[in-house]
């Protein structure tokens, strides 16, 4: 069953003649469960996406539909793990989190709070950090505390908005274990923003290729259907891995091509004639 949808969304920012049209009927739906993942370039519209879904935009066309509901606003059910963190810095590791538990479970007693908080900070093996200030934290650390946070709010809907692109190699590849032991855990409806084939791969479901913009659009759906739980050393070595891999790489550059192509087509068109003016014409005005 479909928990989030979007039904021929259209996005643009501006007016007028500074009107820029982002996204352009994008369909899609998100299984009860399913970790999706959407992978694209820079600038194509992702974070515009996940900000669709998380309610936090709405379309100039076309409806987001929430457990059936449309164009909801933004809440809780709906948690979003954002590229830069977002954590308060003069609050602790263990109250950045607490401050979201208690908006969202504030008839749950301290004791219940409590709980929850220190559940999901162990969660991410952040306990030994848990009176640290952000500040004190590496990228890494902090990128697990925004992750506790937001699963601390107990969302239906876990929203990823590319939350690992600014880390190292290895951190990342540390973070992408969690990510994937934490959903085997939680059995979240997951998308993730991504611009790494492998990573989408190793973690999701389904990759959905989103086309370059302006007026970007979603392309052709690949499934995922190598077992789980994904060891990424077994995955460099399985055929199924690396065929996909081919696929999804080369249709992404197949649509970049032709998006090229497309745009050197639109700026090389010619401009219309204007009308001469005579003489004649001139002093008549």
């Amino acid at each position: 069953m479909s928990v989030l949808e979007l039904k021929n969304v259209s996005k643009s920012f501006g007016s007028g003649g500074g009107t820029t049209e982002v996204l352009r009927s994008v369909d899609l739906s998100l299984d009860e469960g399913e970790f999706v993942a959407v992978v694209g370039f820079s600038g194509s519209g992702k974070s515009t996406l996940v900000n669709l879904l998380s309610g936090l935009l709405f379309p100039n066309r076309g409806e987001v539909l929430f457990k059936g509901e449309k164009n909801v606003a933004a809440g809780p059910d709906r948690g979003v793990v954002f590229q830069n963190y977002s954590l308060l810095p003069w609050l602790s590791v263990y109250e950045n989190i607490r401050l979201a538990v208690d908006q969202v479970f504030a008839d749950q007693s301290v004791q219940e709070r409590d709980q929850r908080v220190r559940h999901y900070v162990d969660m991410v093996s952040l306990t030994p950090a848990m009176a640290k200030k952000p500040h004190e934290l590496s990228g890494g650390m902090r990128q697990r505390v925004s992750l506790a946070r937001t699963l601390a709010m107990s969302p239906d809907v876990l929203l990823m908005d590319e939350p690992l692109g600014a880390l190292d190699a290895l951190t990342r590849a540390v973070l992408q274990d969690e990510i994937a032991k934490i959903w085997e855990q939680e059995k979240k409806t997951v998308l993730l923003v991504t611009n790494d084939v492998d990573e989408a791969i190793l973690l999701a479901d389904r990759i959905v290729p989103l086309k370059p913009g302006p007026s970007a659009t979603l392309g052709k759906h690949f499934s995922v259907q190598l077992p789980r739980p994904r060891d990424r050393t077994a995955l460099n070595h399985d055929a199924g891995f690396k065929e996909l891999r081919n696929n999804v790489v080369n249709y992404l550059n197949t649509v970049r091509k032709e998006s090229k192509t497309a745009q050197l087509e639109a700026r090389q068109k010619p401009l219309p004639e204007l009308p001469q003016l005579k003489p004649a014409d001139l002093r008549a005005q």
